[in-house]
């Protein structure tokens, strides 16, 4: 068992039981085995038709089709629709996310050169499943429809009256969109068999259907007393520092470990997934998450949100952790979402133990990995110091031996004679994907535009970003996330960085740094490489461009950055921020219309500075 997944072998044992429940009805049994089966199929021909629960016959005509080939399965066009009751089931690890028994709308087990072809469809949700989940699918498509739920993982709450003396506000909801309950000053939402609280909350504004400025400033309190006004408004209480204006929304999803079980499309373990023309309008977790799958595209996929909704997904349009070979993601929309629109990155695993010759006890770092499939025989990792995220040594997997979700024992080829003082970590160094962003826009979401964390090559260019925080973060961190890695070779170029950061505060168009924490220090040598800031075109409120740290090799060059009045202005912080860094170019980049210069600031410890032809900016 030493090369299987606790995964895998929890679905081969599931997959079994589905067989037996699933494959019993003599005449569609009769209708596909034995028989050749069409390259093309109609879904209705199989009884699957608009206008009732299709689960089971969708779940059965796929468990049929597991052994074959270039199937494409085509929906007629129509809203079909999907209940738990009869779906199948298995426990999922799901990485970001909460893990658990999952159930599924598209079962996709084993798949060789699959589509789902949509026609145009909508395919609605009823209840807490994950519409699509493939394990082990090599040449799988989705395109032509559109995912949603009849009712939302979140509650919308608009705000018709602001008390900012008793720090009180009286919102309006509708209990038929967002059921809910108040008892004992305390609320419930009612979302798919479970009660959430308030928990996480953030407030909207409906004009731009973005977060509103500053929205840091009117968080909701957790322990916040409701009391009851009418039928569908309430008094929410012991609000935070503001209260929120009238006319804005708040948005509540929720607390761990409910508020992440139900991501629209899940990808694990497989290669060659192409994504064309999905919409998510909805989901209780990520759009699309993705893990140890080698090369992906996506062209024309959108998450947006529904008609009558503000908020699209309950956290990232897209997120890819631990894939290989190359990512593309071409003209795409990703707008509304409670978190970030692509983040691509690895794991560090912490070493508990080194158990003496070439064994490590490792256990995954942060608990919305567990379940990870972070390294096979063949692969090559690197050992690090967790005090410095810097490696000492690189080395191959010999054998990787589950032990549970949370810890594994790693057999490599070979380890130094003396491991450095301190606690350390491993990191998969073979699944680092290349990143291609095209053409994107990413807009009015919480968080960040991109965060990207791979050894591959990046190229970012021809894309809007506006979102609330930080347009591109490039990190890294062994304390926190535990999202590795440092990059090598990344090109920032042509892109339109809109008021990114309208959230408040030292939020750049570029972040470049590893989250240090605690008693964690920069080491003896820089953690990022290479990366290009070039001409890119920024509306700034806050006239901040890029700050970075333990930088090596990092252009800033021919952008311009222009006043913008969508905000209130903020000064006072450096356009460009510096620390330890070294071989950095600041060139021909232009200010415009701020009252003063741009400041451009660098630590003692960074070296190596060309600055030159920079209009409206100055070298301090």
């Amino acid at each position: 068992m030493s090369n299987l997944s606790f995964t895998h072998t929890l679905l081969v044992a599931a997959s079994m039981l589905f067989v037996v429940a699933y494959c019993t009805s003599d005449s569609f049994a009769d209708s596909v085995n034995g028989k050749d089966i069409a390259n093309t199929i109609n879904v209705a021909d199989h009884g699957i038709v608009p206008g009732e629960d299709v689960t089971f016959k969708v779940n059965q005509l796929l468990e049929t089709l597991r052994d074959k080939s270039d199937v494409t399965l085509v929906f007629p066009k129509g809203q079909y629709d999907f209940h738990p009751e009869n779906a199948f089931e298995a426990y999922r690890p799901v990485a970001n996310h909460d893990n658990g028994l999952k159930r599924f709308g598209f079962p996709l087990f084993d798949q060789t050169n699959i589509t789902i072809d949509g026609g145009g469809s909508t395919f609605m949700f009823h209840g807490r499943m994950v519409p699509i989940t493939a394990e082990r699918c090599s040449g799988l498509t989705l395109k032509n429809f559109t995912i949603n739920w009849i009712r939302s993982f979140h509650a919308e709450l608009t705000v018709v009256e602001s008390d900012q003396k008793n720090r009180s506000v009286i919102v309006e909801v509708d209990p038929g969109k967002y059921p809910y309950t108040i008892s004992g000053g305390q609320i419930l939402f009612h979302r798919y068999g479970q009660d959430d609280p308030i928990g996480s909350n953030i407030v909207f504004d409906p004009k731009t259907k973005a977060p509103i400025h500053n929205t840091r400033d009117y968080r909701i309190n957790y322990q916040a007393k409701v009391s009851k006004v009418s039928d569908n408004r309430f008094r929410i209480e012991k609000v935070s520092k503001k209260t929120p204006p009238v006319g804005s929304v708040i948005i509540v999803y929720g607390v761990h470990p409910t508020s992440r079980l139900c991501p629209a499309i899940h990808v694990t373990n497989s290669s060659d997934l192409n994504v064309e023309d999905v919409t998510v309008l909805e989901a209780g977790g990520m759009g699309l998450i993705v893990e140890r799958t080698n090369n992906v595209t996506l062209n024309h996929m959108v998450v947006t949100s529904a008609n009558d909704r503000i908020v699209s997904t309950r956290a990232d349009a897209t997120h890819f952790i631990g894939c290989e070979g190359r990512i593309k993601i071409e003209d795409c929309l990703f707008e509304h979402m409670l978190d970030d629109s692509v983040n691509v990155h690895g794991a560090y695993v912490k070493i508990e133990k080194h158990l003496g010759e070439r064994q490590f006890l490792c256990e995954i770092s942060h608990f919305q990995q567990w379940g990870l499939t972070f390294a096979q025989p063949g692969d090559k990792v690197a050992l690090l110091s967790r005090t410095t995220i810097l490696p000492f040594a690189e080395t191959t997997v010999e054998n990787v031996k589950i032990l549970n979700e949370h810890r594994f024992v790693l057999t490599v080829a070979d380890v130094p004679e003396t491991l450095p003082e301190g606690p350390l970590s491993v990191e998969n160094l073979t699944w680092n994907p290349d990143l291609i962003m095209r053409n994107n826009t990413v807009r009015q979401n919480r968080a960040r535009s991109v965060l990207v964390t791979t050894k591959g090559k990046v190229l970012i260019e021809g894309n809007y970003f506006s979102s609330q925080m930080h347009g591109i973060l490039i990190e890294g961190d062994n304390n926190k996330w535990y999202e590795s890695g440092a990059v090598g070779d990344v090109t920032i170029e042509n892109n339109t960085f809109e008021n990114s950061g309208f959230q408040g505060g030292p939020t750049y168009p570029l972040l470049a740094s590893p989250l240090l924490k605690g008693d964690q220090h920069v080491g003896e040598g820089h953690y990022h490489r290479n990366i290009r800031f070039v001409g890119n075109t920024l509306r700034s409120f806050n006239g901040l461009l890029v700050k970075a740290k333990s930088v090596r090799g990092l252009a800033i060059e021919d952008n311009k950055i222009e006043f913008s009045t969508d905000y209130p202005a903020l000064s006072g912080m450096p356009a460009i921020d510096l620390e330890y860094c070294d071989a950095i170019s600041i060139r021909n980049n232009a200010a415009t219309g701020f009252k003063e210069a741009l400041n451009v600031k660098a630590s003692s410890d960074t070296s190596g500075i060309k600055f030159d032809g920079n209009d409206g900016f100055e070298k301090r």
